[in-house]
């Protein structure tokens, strides 16, 4: 990944853990069309923009639901604790820091919550290589922009699809949080934080597809030298 380009989901999602929550699903998920394209880039969302099988989301029981939102959530915190393990936060404006750190704060906490949801279910944690996007200031927010804006679209997409009203209420929690990272996110970079009046919802097999194509998700853990920060990651 050059240092002014977004890492493709191919480039993430190297053990497919997060496409092993909905597996079931997997059929024609458009992944030939996404496996390359960048976080948040327009052909990506052009893609994504045609509504999902329907057939295929009506197989997603409420656990697999969740189970995809923890690994993606597992993605997130894990994004936001390297960045600042090594030393990258530390290295931003006094605001951007702050940024930093509540949203990283916010997505260790949306890990353990659904965690206890799922219990033994819950699976275990997924390794991750971010491949430099953890690295600079510059990689860090970019990357963080989009999957913010992506976050929003999943849970847009599956909280209609939660069957257990508790946990539908629940979700819509998560999701107004969510936005408000999002917002936030634009408003660091000076993007228009609500460019639309209305977002377009991703379903699982969707975003699990993004995901895959980032090959932030790899077999074994990297090997590195950190900095003091977070420990939890979930």
């Amino acid at each position: 990944m050059t240092e002014h380009a977004l890492p493709t989901l191919g480039e993430i999602d190297r053990d497919e853990a997060l496409l092993e929550a909905v597996a079931e699903l997997h059929g024609d998920t458009r992944a030939d069309f996404l496996r390359k394209a960048a976080i948040g880039s327009g052909a990506m969302l052009a893609v994504l923009g045609a509504p999902a099988a329907a057939a295929a989301a009506s197989r997603l029981s409420d656990t697999d639901i969740l189970r995809f939102g923890l690994r993606f959530e597992r993605l997130q915190a894990s994004f936001y604790t390297e960045a600042d393990s090594t030393g990258t936060v530390k290295r931003m404006s006094a605001e951007k820091q702050r940024w930093a750190e509540t949203l990283g704060a916010h997505e260790r906490a949306h890990v353990r919550i659904i965690k206890q949801i799922l219990g033994s279910k819950a699976g275990p944690r997924p390794f991750f290589n971010f491949h430099g996007a953890t690295e600079s200031d510059a990689a860090f927010t970019r990357t963080t922009v989009a999957m913010e804006d992506l976050t929003v679209a999943l849970l847009t997409g599956v909280t209609p699809q939660i069957h257990d009203r508790r946990l539908t209420a629940a979700l819509f929690g998560l999701l107004t949080v969510e936005a408000r990272h999002a917002a936030w996110a634009r408003n660091v970079v000076g993007t228009t934080p609500s460019a639309r009046a209305f977002d377009d919802p991703r379903s699982v097999p969707d975003v699990s597809s993004i995901i895959d194509d980032t090959h932030f998700i790899v077999r074994r853990p990297q090997v590195r030298r950190r900095r003091s920060g977070p420990r939890f990651t979930g």
